[in-house]
């Protein structure tokens, strides 16, 4: 059963007990894009938006307490999420979302009609654009919900890299005294510990955090009051000056006014920074997951340094085998951010004179980084990081039998005859510390000096002396 509603461009059937009208309506034939609705985020967002500029409006005059008091039960509504099925208009939309604006308009107008005994679609007590539209515009209302949800949402992302950062601290303690080889080039190169390199993957999430925190707060200027160019047009002075505190209040966000609303209507690269920061954090994510897969690989014919839970069979053909799935789908979440990158850069450079109008996919594009990039930490940290397991014995050997160790050796016994030891003993496939005692250059006991495992990651005081002694005696020697 339907209900006939008219807009500027003539009758539209709806369904008969929807909130929405005429504009959402049009916009289900027009926008079959996605086929997935606005973010409920942004829904929220767009009440918060709407229960202000009412609140502010009815402080300057222009809404009276009748009306004022079915609106905002209406918009709370919305803002608690009762109201989410009738939000219907597509994620991606043209008319830089006006569709969606004109979604929760018409919502809450027939839902604050309802609520005082008007039939829906009727509009004569209280109506879409002149009263729930008052003084605002798509082009004002539209951004600023998308930079409060943006905020919203990004929370659950930081506290997520949080406790993954926890975890990998956690794990640098717990294989401190794990010594490995270090490589560079994918060679062999000097021996490293296990907990110093699960150090670094948590110092580059601090920075992620500190970065992403950065390119976030940001988005808490917007631009209420600008309506349609940025000039104010049918805002009133008054209501301009207030709306950002009660939006502030009612979001609970400190918020301010753009200072030239111009700039904040038509230019949009707060959000290319924000995006920016998401892509970053997601290279340094991906990156580890490419470590991680590394050293957990064989577990015979691989590096085999670390073992990593095991969360399913790897395969429909392969008994036995288990792939390292969590780390490969953290990858994947990390390529797509970076494309959902590249959208988002192309749509605000695409943008034209007065307003950008690609609005709807920058913002479909970084919610959806920022909340698979929320999962993908959490499954990482629970599925993966808390579960791994360091293989000391192996990792010892291979430290044992690398040639790496003669980067320690060559200030004792020189570059020259320590590049001759290494090639002796990578062809003829023997110990490095045997090839290095053979030759007499070293004593036994300067070697284990040398050698000693917190001396080569953390060089102290025992190497150094060793050779500040010998260079002593040659200084002598020369005297």
């Amino acid at each position: 059963m339907t209900r006939l509603e008219k807009d500027s461009l003539g009758l539209v059937e709806v369904p008969l007990n929807a909130y929405y009208g005429a504009q959402t309506v049009r916009s289900l034939t027009n926008f079959p894009i996605t086929l997935k609705p606005i973010h409920p985020m942004m829904v929220r967002a767009l009440g918060m938006i709407k229960l202000a500029a009412t609140i502010s409006n009815h402080k300057v005059g222009y809404i009276d307490k009748k009306r004022l008091h079915y609106i905002q039960i209406a918009a709370q509504e919305v803002i608690d999420g009762l109201l989410n099925d009738h939000f219907v208009t597509d994620a991606i939309q043209g008319g830089a979302g006006t569709s969606a604006h004109m979604n929760v308009n018409e919502v809450i107008a027939n839902r604050a009609n309802e609520l005082a005994n008007f039939p829906l679609g009727t509009y004569k007590f209280i109506h879409p654009n002149d009263h729930l539209n008052f003084g605002q515009s798509t082009n004002d209302v539209y951004p600023s919900a998308g930079r409060i949800a943006s905020i919203f949402l990004v929370e659950d992302l930081l506290e997520s890299l949080r406790l993954l950062q926890v975890s990998l601290l956690k794990k640098s303690e717990e294989f401190e005294d794990v010594l490995k080889m270090g490589r560079t080039h994918l060679q062999d190169a000097i021996p490293i510990q296990l907990g110093q390199e699960f150090k670094a993957f948590a110092t580059s999430i601090g920075r992620d955090i500190k970065r992403i925190k950065i390119a976030f707060n940001d988005l808490k200027s917007v631009n209420m009051g600008a309506t349609a160019v940025g000039t104010g047009l049918n805002a009133d002075e008054n209501y301009k000056r207030i709306v950002v505190k009660e939006l502030s209040k009612v979001c609970g966000i400190t918020l301010t006014s753009a200072r030239d609303l111009v700039d904040s209507t038509r230019n949009v690269d707060v959000f290319v920074w924000a995006s920016s920061s998401l892509k970053t954090c997601a290279v340094n994510l991906s990156k580890m997951s490419n470590d991680i897969r590394l050293m957990a690989s064989g577990p015979l014919a691989g590096f085999n340094e670390i073992n990593l839970p095991e969360k399913q069979p790897g395969s429909s053909i392969m008994p036995g085998k288990i792939n390292p799935v969590i780390a490969e789908v953290v990858n994947q979440v990390c390529f797509n951010v970076f494309g959902n990158d590249v959208t988002i850069l192309k749509a605000a450079e695409a943008g034209q004179l007065e307003l950008n109008v690609f609005e709807p996919v920058m913002f479909y594009k970084l919610f959806e980084s920022i909340e698979t990039m929320t999962h993908a930490c959490d499954t990482f940290r629970v599925n993966l990081i808390d579960g791994i397991t360091a293989n000391k014995a192996r990792c010892e050997d291979m430290v044992e039998s690398s040639i790496g160790n003669i980067t320690a050796v060559a200030p004792h016994i020189g570059y020259a005859n320590a590049s001759l030891l290494a090639q002796k003993a990578l062809i003829e496939r023997r110990k490095l510390r045997d090839v290095i005692l053979e030759s007499g250059l070293l004593s036994e006991r300067d070697l284990n000096i040398i050698l000693k495992p917190k001396s080569l990651t953390r060089p102290g005081i025992s190497g150094k002396q060793l050779l500040k002694t010998k260079l002593k005696d040659q200084d002598h020697e020369n005297d």
